[in-house]
């Protein structure tokens, strides 16, 4: 007899056939013999008996979908909560995990590690979902940033920067410099599945380097440059842009020792007239707008 496609079947039609099945076995018919009269699996019939003997016809019903009540979930709510707390405050390594992100199996591990409880991978991707976490690439951050230096800078420093920049007329402007490669490939580009597209490009490297600034507006100055940044290039930067600004010119740039260099730092004292330095917070290049 044909197999019976049990997914096409209504909950009241599965119940019935359940107990058909059940009866015929009881009646001392080999599960074999049921099977192949009714169009099963032996798996399936098996499972159903198994059911029957250890709860009866509720053993038959079907189980409702969705969430478990908390009795049968693996973890309880307080453990969730301190899972959770875990992956967002702290990476693998910080928990003597071997693991540099966070996946699946890092998480595993980590329940196992704390409550000696063993959870199947897709189980553990399951939670994940239910807690809304989804895998997301890091943003990068120095160990040796000061988290209170850099708050007291965004509420303190910054304003005066601000403050002041009102009271002299000038405008403020964020500074950075950045390298590109011709071989640096960034975005995505839609292509029929199985098909990538390709990117014409040259075999041979070569690279050139910029520095710009931006201001609060969203006005955008740059001069290309090769080899290295050093204090003349960073001068002739700062020659061209007090030129090109009717405005005296606040720029915010990090802290790259050319910025401190002994030769700038005559340079902007003898036009600060035109032009003044401000510095963000060490090792917090991420407060620059330019690299938003």
């Amino acid at each position: 007899m044909e197999k019976i496609d049990l997914r096409t079947l209504s909950e009241a039609e599965l119940l019935g056939i359940r107990k058909f099945a059940v009866h015929q076995v009881q009646l001392g018919k080999s599960q074999k013999k049921v099977c192949a009269e009714i169009g099963l699996r032996p798996n399936t019939l098996s499972e159903w008996y198994r059911d029957f003997k250890e709860k009866g016809i509720k053993g038959l019903k079907s189980e409702k979908k969705g969430a478990k009540s908390e009795p049968m979930k693996l973890l309880n709510s307080t453990q969730e909560k301190e899972i959770q707390k875990m992956i967002i405050d702290k990476f693998p390594e910080q928990l003597k995990l071997d693991f540099a992100l966070w996946t699946r199996k890092a998480v595993k591990e980590l329940i196992e590690q704390q409550f000696n409880i063993n959870i199947a991978i897709r189980t553990v991707g399951t939670y994940l979902k239910n807690w809304g976490f989804t895998p997301q690439k890091p943003k990068k951050k120095a160990y040796e940033q000061d988290d209170k230096k850099v708050q007291k800078w965004l509420e303190e420093e910054y304003p005066s920067i601000q403050k002041l920049a009102k009271e002299q007329a000038a405008e403020i402007h964020w500074g950075d410099e950045c390298g590109v490669r011709n071989q640096c490939q960034h975005g995505r580009s839609y292509a029929p599945k199985g098909k990538t597209p390709v990117k014409m490009g040259m075999s041979k490297r070569f690279s050139v380097n910029m520095i710009s600034s931006i201001t609060n507006q969203g006005k955008v100055q740059f001069m290309i440059y090769s080899d290295s940044m050093n204090a003349d290039k960073f001068i002739e930067f700062l020659e061209h842009l007090t030129k090109s600004s009717e405005k005296k010119i606040f720029l915010i740039v990090d802290n790259l020792r050319v910025h401190h260099s002994k030769i700038v730092t005559e340079w902007v004292l003898k036009n600060k007239e035109n032009i003044a330095l401000f510095y963000l917070p060490s090792y917090s290049p991420e407060r620059n707008p330019k690299s938003w």
